[in-house]
């Protein structure tokens, strides 16, 4: 069944939607143009909103951890691009080593790994997974609540290789975003592909960088098909200067706040947009939707309550934030089951592979979602998002989602950029080649 899309019972998006219909042929055109330039991430997926009168990306995670959360029926899909992926980066490759996160007890990020090692493994690789955890000094079973199994492996250096006992492995994925830091286990792996590049990573990216990519591919692309950039590309600041504990920054913050919001209201204005314009102040770095607040005026960043500043002061393992990107925030008129929800697309290559509804019965349609109590509902489509139907409506499910696609293949691209773009020295003629 398709999940109810309040947007359906709107004009505006209806007519970018038709837009993006009637230009497929030119979209497509210019994106195999800009992949002939840019080498895309192995994986990744992006949050997207759906206002109604916008459609834009919030987020975009280089180490997606959802895979468990896709319709089988998107398995086929996976192990296509997968195989592309592999192709374009290492062909000869016959083992892959799989590093994942820490997370030993989440049986759902374990059933996201047990996911993606199905799929890897039916392009025709030998994979197995590596652990970062010391303790796992032997290969140890860990049983899913799914049923599947894992065996983790002590990880194994020798001079510039990374492997296992008797695995000497072709490339090694990661599906750990290094929030705390580069293992030293990972440093000086000159030998192997390291996919995605260690500075992909949250201990070196920044949202901001990412958004700043974003808005010159949307402005590019826009360009293109004759639309607003506004449209599909959430404005936004940054605050390099706060200390939420020490309550030092707020004049920078709420500034940009201000300013935000000033931004947005005329936009509103412009397309008689009669809803109240809210921001999303975030942490830079960092993801599993900590550090996050939504603000509707200036006045509510200063001054923080201890409760607010503890929640905004500390991310994942445990890094203290005094770098916040302010954020256009873009309602979301799409419900399921009764629930605010957004869709969540999958990518690998240059390929949508699948894609998934996050769904929050507690939170509004100006909320974050990504936090606890969500759930998770598979997109409802058959095709890939990049397989529109003329002869239906805008609306319909696959035209629907094909603009899901567009918009999702547009912050990969930018993703591509800003790896690109912020490569060390060391890096960029890997890059290059």
């Amino acid at each position: 069944m398709v999940p109810h899309l309040t947007t359906a019972l709107t004009g505006p998006l209806l007519e970018l939607e038709r837009q993006f219909l009637d230009n497929a042929c030119d979209i497509e055109r210019w994106f195999r143009d800009q992949w002939q330039d840019h080498m895309p991430p192995f994986y990744g997926s992006t949050d997207l909103r759906n206002s109604g009168f916008k459609l834009a990306p919030v987020d975009l995670n280089l180490f997606p951890g959802g895979f468990n959360n896709l319709n089988d029926a998107f398995m086929p899909l996976c192990v296509q691009a997968a195989q592309a992926a592999i192709e374009r980066i290492c062909p000869d490759a016959s083992k892959l080593l799989l590093i994942p996160e820490n997370h030993t007890r989440n049986q759902f990020y374990l059933q996201n790994v047990a996911k993606l090692v199905s799929i890897l493994r039916l392009t025709g690789l030998d994979v197995r997974i590596g652990s970062l955890l010391p303790e796992i000094a032997e290969p140890t079973v860990l049983e899913l609540a799914n049923g599947a199994t894992l065996t983790l492996e002590p990880l194994r250096r020798s001079g510039s290789r990374l492997g296992l006992d008797n695995f000497d492995p072709c490339a090694v994925l990661l599906n750990n975003d290094l929030s705390a830091g580069i293992p030293q286990v990972l440093k000086g792996l000159d030998e192997q592909w390291l996919i995605p590049p260690l500075h992909a990573g949250w201990h070196k990216r920044r949202k901001s960088k990412h958004a700043e990519c974003y808005d010159r591919v949307a402005r590019e692309f826009a360009s293109a098909i004759g639309i607003d950039p506004w449209r599909i590309n959430p404005e936004f600041g940054v605050c390099g200067q706060i200390n939420f504990q020490e309550r030092t920054g707020e004049e920078c913050l709420a500034g940009q706040v201000d300013s935000l919001l000033t931004r947005i209201r005329a936009k509103y204005k412009e397309y008689g947009v009669t809803d109240e314009p809210f921001v999303v102040v975030k942490a830079d770095a960092g993801t599993y939707g900590m550090g996050v607040m939504t603000v509707k005026d200036a006045s509510e960043v200063v001054g923080l309550n201890r409760r607010q500043r503890n929640k905004m002061a500390v991310v994942k393992e445990g890094l203290q934030v005094h770098e916040v990107i302010i954020q256009e925030g873009v309602h979301t008129f799409e419900t399921v089951e009764d629930g605010v929800a957004e869709p969540v697309v999958y990518m690998m290559d240059h390929y949508v592979v699948g894609g998934f509804y996050r769904v929050h019965t507690e939170r509004g349609r100006d909320e974050n979602l990504n936090a606890p109590g969500m759930h998770f509902k598979p997109l409802a489509f058959d095709t890939s998002g990049t397989m529109p139907d003329a002869a239906q409506g805008p609306d319909a499910p696959p035209n629907r989602f094909y603009a899901y696609g567009v918009v999702a293949r547009l912050a990969l691209l930018a993703a591509s950029v800003e790896i690109e773009e912020t490569a060390p020295a060391e890096d960029e003629d890997a890059l290059a080649a």
